[in-house]
Formats: C-alpha cells, sequence, structure tokens
C-alpha cells in the first residue's frame, strides 16, 4: 500500500462550499470526501450544489458536471460508465455501489459520497486497490488443464456446465462487496473477502478446470477462507446483484465433502 494513504474514516472537517449557478430552479447538493497527500491536511468534506436540468440522471453525470464546471481538482474514477468496468465504485449514500447506475434521485437530501470504507486513499474518492489486486491474483484466475485440448476445437461444456458459471462469471471487481463486509475491514491482509472468494469459485466450479484440489488447498486456511462469518453484507451491497456469500458456503460446502 502507497505510503502517502490516510484511511477514508479519518477525522474529516468541513470544506469548501461550491453554490449552483444563479438561475438554477431545480438544484441538489453533493457533499464529497477531499483528501490530497500533496496538501497535508486532514480530510475535509466539500459541499458542491449543482443544477440538475442540466446534468445526467446519474450520481456520475454529477461527478463529471462538478469536475468540468465547478471544480476541476476533484478525483475519482471512470470508464465505461455502464456498470461493466466497476470503476467508479463509491460509498454513496451510506452504500457501496456504482456512482453510474445510481440515480440521483434514488437519494434524499444531501448526496454524500466517500470512497469505498476502509481501504487507503489514494486521492479524493480513489482508493488504493494494490492489496485487493494482489489478493486476486493469488487465486490464479485463469483455466488450469493438464490435459491436451481437443484437436481443432474449444474445450466444451455441456448447458447443465455452464449454468454453474451463472452468478459468479459476472463479477466485475469493483471490490463493492469485500470493501462493506467486516471481517475484511479488520482482517483484509489474511483473509481474501467475498470478491475473491466468488472468483475462487467461478473456476473452482468451472467443468474445463482440472485444479480444484490444487484450489481447495490454497483456500483452507483459518483465515484466507474461514474468517467469513456470514453477516451477508456483501450480497446486500452487490451492485451486479450477485450472491458472494452463497458463493462462499459453495466452497466450504467441497471442503466438508473432500474430508
Amino acid at each position: 500500500m502507497a505510503e502517502f494513504s490516510l484511511p477514508a474514516n479519518s477525522i474529516v472537517k468541513k470544506g469548501k462550499r461550491f453554490d449552483a449557478p444563479a438561475g438554477a430552479k431545480r438544484t441538489r447538493k453533493f457533499e464529497i470526501y477531499r483528501w490530497s497527500p500533496d496538501e497535508g491536511e486532514n480530510p475535509r468534506t466539500d459541499t458542491y450544489e449543482i443544477d440538475l436540468d442540466k446534468c445526467g440522471p446519474m450520481v456520475l453525470d454529477a461527478l463529471i458536471k462538478i469536475k468540468s464546471d465547478s471544480d476541476p481538482s476533484l478525483t475519482f474514477r471512470r470508464s465505461c460508465r455502464e456498470g461493466i468496468c466497476g470503476s467508479c465504485a463509491m460509498n454513496i449514500d451510506g452504500t457501496n455501489t456504482l456512482a453510474c447506475l445510481k440515480p440521483i434521485d434514488e437519494v434524499k437530501g444531501t448526496v454524500k459520497i466517500y470512497p469505498l470504507p476502509h481501504m487507503p486513499v489514494v486521492k479524493d474518492l480513489v482508493p488504493d486497490m494494490t492489496n485487493f489486486y494482489a489478493q486476486y491474483s493469488s487465486i490464479k484466475p485463469w483455466l488450469q488443464a493438464e490435459s491436451p485440448p481437443p484437436p481443432d476445437a474449444e474445450r466444451l461444456q455441456s448447458e447443465e456446465e455452464r449454468d454453474k458459471l451463472d452468478g459468479l462469471y459476472e463479477c466485475i471487481l469493483c471490490a463493492c462487496c469485500s470493501t462493506s463486509c467486516p471481517s475484511y475491514w479488520w482482517n483484509s491482509d489474511r483473509y481474501l473477502g467475498p470478491a475473491v472468494l466468488l472468483q475462487a469459485y467461478r473456476w473452482i466450479a468451472d467443468s474445463r478446470d482440472e485444479a480444484t484440489g490444487e484450489r481447495l488447498d490454497d483456500l483452507e486456511d483459518p483465515f484466507r477462507l474461514y474468517r467469513c462469518h456470514t453477516i451477508m453484507n456483501c450480497s446486500r451491497t452487490c451492485p451486479k446483484g450477485l450472491n458472494p456469500a452463497k458463493a462462499i458456503a459453495e466452497i466450504k460446502k467441497l471442503m466438508v465433502e473432500r474430508r
């Protein structure tokens, strides 16, 4: 993790205020977490008032408008704007979600936006994902097979085998689930967390993969897997409607069956 990182839950004070343009009739306030390693100061929340009649319907639209029209120093990640890349994951109105999929109208009152909780902050709404991606890499997220593929053909699956991957392959690694998990907050150095464990099960459940035993061996650890206490925050917050808790339960079931 970057040495300059400051946790998102540090003492936060009120900061600057940016009013809506004169004549704006339909406005909304956005209270946004701000912190920069270059400033050497504690975090703050700046308040921006925007004209909704000149802004798109999603929270990401508002962030882009704020950065474009009011404060170019505001920093956040975004890419696809379609809920596919996971870049704009953040805490909006107290819930981890994707800014591109969160309608402004779903939030009552001031829209409060913070970075994903309990992760080091690079700047403003940008969390340091170094540890998260390292954990993802540790589960070897690729097909492992010793037997050669059929000549001039792909490794085929039946419809039933393919159906087992539904609810798993759709994960976009936004980290909304992992950063909503108290077990991950306190043990992220050793516990893999909901997102990575769901990804691990995606390969365990794949009929084409031939490394199930090795994958389960790697997860047989008091922390890597069993730090999950089925709190269910992960499944409640997933912006793609996936169920990481179920995937973790399936891994635990396989662990019991192999003994």
